[in-house]
Parts: C-alpha cells; sequence; structure tokens
C-alpha cells in the first residue's frame, strides 16, 4: 500500500505494526534516525494545526529528514493549478507528502496521481493518524487485551466519529458512538463499512442516542469540539441545544468502569463538550494521547517509505 488516505485502508496487520513501532519511538525516538537522511517531506496543510503540524514536523526531523511546511495560500492550487499536477510536482521534490484539508476526494486524487506516499493528516470525514495515536494510548493503559472492554465516543457524529468506528471494527473491538439523531449523527454508509468489517473481525459496533446507557462500564469516553473548522456558524445554537446531554462530565464519568480514561483529540472547550474537572482530573490521558501524534505519524513514515503496510 503505498499512501494512507482512509482509516479502512489498514488492515488489523498493518495496525498492530505501526502500533508496536510507534510504542519504539516513544522510548527511542532516534532510533532509525536515518530512515528519511537526505530526504524530505511535503505537509501541506489549507486548515490551522497544532498537534499535526508540531507532529509531522518532529517526526519527519527524528527520521532524519527535511520536513517542507506549506500553508493553503502559498501553492499554485489557490491560481488554478490541479491537484494532480500539484501531486506530479510534489512527487519530483519530496520523498512523502501529509496533508490536511477538508475535502476527502482532495485527499484520494492526490494519492491516485502522486508517485510518493501520501498521508491523510485530518479531512472533514476522517482523521486516521489521530485514531493510531489513540490506540497506542489504549493499549499503553489496558494491553492488548480488549476483551470485555467497551470504547465510547459521544458528541458530534464527524471525522472523529467515524474514524472511530472503523478503526474500533478493525481491531476486533467494542465501540460505541453515542451522537444525536439526525443530522449530528455520523454517516450511515461509515456506519454500514464499519458493521461490514465487523462480520468479519468480531467486533461489536454499536450506534446510540442514549449518552447514559453508553456510558456505563466504559474503559474509554472520548470526545470532540462541537463546532469543527468548517461548520456553518449558523448552526452553531441548533447543534449545542442536540449536544448538550453528549457532554462529559463527572456523573457521566462515575458511570464508567474503575479504571476508565477520558481522551479528547484537542483542542478542547472546557465548559462545552467536556468538564474542566474531567479533562483535568486524574482519569484523563490527553497529554500522552496527544504526544503520540508524532510516534504515529513517525511510523507510518518509516512504513510506508519502505513499503511494509500492506493494506486491507
Amino acid at each position: 500500500m503505498k499512501d494512507l488516505l482512509r482509516t479502512e485502508d489498514l488492515s488489523r496487520d498493518d495496525i498492530e505494526l505501526l502500533l508496536a513501532t510507534s510504542a519504539d519511538f516513544a522510548e527511542n525516538p532516534l532510533r532509525a534516525d536515518t530512515a528519511l537522511r537526505n530526504k524530505s517531506v511535503a505537509i501541506y496543510m489549507t486548515k490551522p494545526s497544532t498537534r499535526t503540524r508540531l507532529a509531522s514536523e518532529t517526526a519527519v526531523a527524528h527520521l532524519g529528514g527535511t520536513p517542507i511546511f506549506i500553508r493553503g495560500d502559498e501553492l499554485q492550487l489557490g491560481r488554478g493549478e490541479t491537484i494532480a499536477d500539484t501531486a506530479r510536482i510534489m512527487s519530483g521534490y519530496c520523498d512523502a507528502i501529509i496533508i490536511r484539508t477538508f475535502a476527502q476526494s482532495d485527499v484520494d486524487e492526490l494519492g491516485k496521481f502522486a508517485t510518493v506516499p501520501v498521508i491523510n493528516g485530518l479531512t472533514d470525514t476522517d482523521h486516521p493518524t489521530q485514531l493510531l495515536a489513540d490506540w497506542v494510548t489504549i493499549r499503553e493503559n489496558f494491553g492488548s487485551d480488549i476483551s470485555g472492554r467497551k470504547f465510547v465516543y459521544l458528541g458530534d457524529g464527524n471525522n472523529m466519529a467515524h474514524a472511530w468506528l472503523i478503526m474500533g471494527a478493525i481491531l476486533g473491538a467494542h465501540v460505541v458512538a453515542a451522537t444525536p439523531s439526525g443530522k449530528f449523527a455520523p454517516d450511515a454508509a461509515v456506519i454500514a463499512r464499519a458493521q461490514e468489517i465487523a462480520k468479519t473481525s468480531g467486533a461489536t459496533i454499536e450506534v446510540t442516542a442514549d449518552p447514559e446507557s453508553a456510558a456505563k462500564g466504559a474503559s474509554v469516553l472520548y470526545t470532540d469540539v462541537w463546532m469543527s473548522m468548517g461548520d456553518p456558524e449558523a448552526e452553531r445554537k441548533e447543534k449545542f441545544a442536540a449536544l448538550t446531554p453528549f457532554a462529559i462530565n463527572d456523573r457521566l464519568m462515575s458511570l464508567t468502569a474503575d479504571d476508565s480514561i477520558f481522551m479528547h483529540c484537542l483542542p478542547a472547550h472546557r465548559g462545552e463538550e467536556v468538564e474542566a474537572s474531567v479533562i483535568d482530573g486524574p482519569q484523563s490521558v490527553i497529554w500522552r494521547e496527544a504526544f503520540h501524534r508524532r510516534t504515529t505519524i513517525q511510523a507510518l513514515l518509516y512504513h510506508l517509505t519502505r513499503g511494509e503496510i500492506k493494506g486491507r
């Protein structure tokens, strides 16, 4: 597999390899510090970023390469050059491309025409690198045996909800998306795809509009901001009204398993999707989770550039 364009592109073996390598890079960030020697990686972002940008640049540097950061307004794409032409040009200069943008179709097209690995650093419909970081963190807390455990996402049925369902399905986990029904629920096609994968992986996929039943006995409660980049401001009032019952607070956390943890992909808005007492409390693992954005992107670059990710 040349690229990581979507979470569902990964096989379980791929994920296990990436999680193991990420754990190694967490212990020794420079253990492969010549893997990208004399090579460069383009990091193209049309959406602002803290974690993805810093994680990508440091990952490339730790592998001995040169990161080239490019904002959305710095390429001729903004003046009509096609994605296909841009992909061909980038491939001539760089050895891999990381892209963070709005439309998944743009990432797919870049991957189609680039001759070097392309990594999806976030789109409006998926976020595979974040899910890898999440699962490294989950493994650190619970080990690889997840039998009897429930992993719950609460809030907006957005790109994070999609990636959460698909990754959990691939790994054979019991995953739940607790969201409002209707327009703020996950895409029906993504739910169907997760359920299809679950038939062979042994996963349990649940989608519910009941946050309390979802939280009961959970090992993880996970959430994301309610207003993502690109969401229409006119929807804010309606969206907050629908999502307020899904805010993670001390009451919901009290329903979880004794060893449960709280997770968030960040940035966070305390007092909206999560109470400060939860995100800043003893069950929160958000800083370690954010740390693993670097280790997982480093693992992806290491294995993709070596042709070691096989795909589904």
